[in-house]
């Protein structure tokens, strides 16, 4: 951005320059006091002075606007809006009446330069010590309506101008913070979906490499079935790739079970798994979750447990938040993932509460067991997130 604006400093030479041309215009109201040091009838001592005076209280204006934002205690601007209003009252009492409209610059500079829990003070200070002055010089009371008015609106605008320009600034940095955020939110389902895509994809793939490698060279036709099979899976695992990076793939619960019974069968163990599921009324996302942790599960199953049975269940429960869907794997093998979650396991239970639903999972007496639930119906699924 080119401008600057008002209590920020300017960070370059064409933000000064326009801060500059900006606070410059307003000094067209000084008219009164430059048109009483030309025609006032002033000696020749006072008009060198008066201008002296004068050019001492627009440098330290300027000073103090464009020092506005450098961090200086409030303490050190409150002191300079002193000076300026010192200077202001010493101008007004002594050249005259004209002067007094000096202690509108007063307010507008201490509301642009001040936080507003001091400029809410220090502008009604300004305008009682203009009104002070005012009926203190002669004939200043004709021109106090003038100008009491414009001091208290200049200075609580300035105020508002000042609080809607942080309000902008802090906007702008929680939008990239929320940004970054959402980069990370990103980062982290790309990490999910990898890990639960490929290894999947590899277990099975090494699993049916070893199956054609024990079948050489008894049983060639054997092996070279498995050796298709390997080149159908890494296809498979390509396109699932490209999709997850891209950002639409969504796994289907049917077509989950139809791959858990074709791991568990390759990797020897038997596999008992429900028919074609009833996923009516479920909300796609409750689908989405269950498909990766039916698949997670079996790829635990079939890389770490060193089962020979393997069971899955999916039943619809009745809970006090509403109806829930229930994926149950089992596995008679030696306790499967370990004494402490993995990357899988974490993972998961990231998705399913992203879906308002809950996962345990742990070892039983006869092996491990993993239970997934999420909502069976869009309104617990309203209730799950909520909570």
């Amino acid at each position: 951005m080119s401008g600057v604006g008002i209590g920020q400093r300017p960070q370059n030479r064409r933000q000064k320059a326009v801060k500059l041309l900006w606070t410059g215009i307003w000094l067209a109201y000084l008219s009164a006091p430059v048109g009483d040091l030309l025609h006032g009838g002033h000696s020749d001592g006072v008009r060198v002075l008066g201008w002296i005076g004068l050019a001492a209280f627009v440098s330290w204006y300027f000073a103090l606007l464009f020092r506005t934002g450098r961090g200086e205690a409030n303490a050190v601007v409150l002191g300079s809006v002193a000076v300026l209003a010192t200077q202001s009252t010493v101008l007004a009492i002594t050249l005259g009446r004209e002067w007094l409209v000096l202690f509108v610059y007063v307010a507008i500079s201490s509301g642009a330069a001040l936080p507003f829990p001091l400029a809410r003070w220090t502008v009604p200070a300004v305008s009682a010590l203009l009104t002070g002055v005012a009926l203190a010089v002669p004939g200043g009371t004709s021109f106090l309506a003038g100008l009491l008015l414009p001091a208290l609106l200049g200075g609580f605008s300035m105020t508002g101008v000042r609080q809607l320009i942080r309000t902008t600034v802090e906007l702008r940095e929680a939008r990239a913070t929320v940004a970054q955020l959402a980069a990370n939110e990103e980062r982290l389902r790309l990490a999910r979906d990898l890990h639960d895509l490929l290894g999947h994809s590899l277990s099975l793939i090494t699993l049916k490499s070893e199956l054609a490698g024990r079948m050489l060279p008894a049983h060639p036709d054997k092996a070279a079935q498995q050796v298709a099979d390997i080149e159908q899976v890494s296809r498979q695992a390509l396109v699932d790739v490209r999709e997850a990076v891209s950002g639409y793939r969504r796994p289907r619960l049917a077509a989950e079970l139809a791959g858990a019974k074709v791991a568990l069968t390759a990797a020897g163990i038997s596999a008992d798994l429900p028919a074609e599921p009833d996923l009516t009324g479920v909300p796609e996302d409750s689908e989405t979750a269950l498909a990766w942790a039916l698949r997670e599960a079996v790829t635990n199953v079939v890389r770490h447990s060193g089962a020979r049975r393997c069971t899955v269940e999916l039943l619809r429960r009745q809970t006090l938040d509403g109806p829930v869907l229930e994926l149950s794997v089992a596995d008679n093998g030696s306790g499967g993932a370990g004494s402490t979650a993995g990357n899988g396991l974490t993972g998961l239970t990231e998705r399913l509460e992203n879906a308002g639903g809950t996962l345990a999972a742990g070892g039983t007496r006869h092996g491990f067991r993993l239970t997934a639930r999420v909502p069976a119906s869009a309104a617990s699924a309203d209730v799950g997130s909520a909570t």
